[in-house]
């Protein structure tokens, strides 16, 4: 079900089959991926430590989602992956008219056009990591303040993990859409 689900989402939003055939896959391996890195948030926060500690461990972060380094990482390898396919595709010239005569195609807003474009091409990496940091870092939070309360945390912890398996799935939905929409304006004619 989820190979289909990936598969018909590139299909409507890729529309070559030879790009598919590279932007599926990655995008199903990078859902996963997080999906499967956003559930450690639904072990209690404070079992993993403690038993890190018996192991000599003294600080341990239980999802690797909630530290900037890993999201911002894998925002960049898609970025990469968007910058190479455009100029793959599009060719080095291709590529940077894109970037100098967009949204207006007249010599005198060149520079104009290559700031806006820079921003929009800079902001995509950013944006990408920085939203799946930040609310998986905030439900984190929620987790440890609601392991503050001791005995009286389970039925908190139900409820809370409940409601973040829909952020973890939405996040792991969101960030694979934007990865499929990325490569998909890369591997685009203009």
């Amino acid at each position: 079900m989820l190979v289909e689900m990936v598969d018909s989402q590139a299909k409507g939003i890729v529309h070559s089959a030879e790009s598919r055939k590279f932007v599926a896959p990655l995008a199903l391996t990078l859902f996963v991926w997080i999906f499967l890195m956003n559930s450690m948030d639904l072990i209690p926060v404070d079992w993993l430590p403690w038993a890190a500690g018996f192991a000599g461990v003294e600080h341990l972060r239980v999802v690797p989602t909630t530290d900037v380094n890993v999201t911002f990482a894998m925002a960049l390898s898609v970025f990469l992956l968007t910058l190479y396919f455009s100029v793959k595709i599009k060719g080095g010239w291709g590529f940077t008219k894109e970037l100098i005569l967009q949204p207006f195609n007249h010599w005198a807003a060149v520079p104009f056009n290559f700031a806006l474009e820079g921003v929009s091409l800079i902001a995509k990496p950013i944006s990408l990591s920085l939203r799946l940091f930040g609310n998986l870092y905030a439900g984190e939070l929620i987790f440890m303040l609601i392991a503050l309360l001791g005995v009286w945390q389970l039925p908190l912890h139900f409820g809370w993990a409940v409601f973040h398996l829909l952020i973890v799935l939405l996040q792991a939905f969101i960030f694979m859409m934007l990865t499929i929409v990325y490569l998909a304006q890369a591997h685009e004619h203009h």
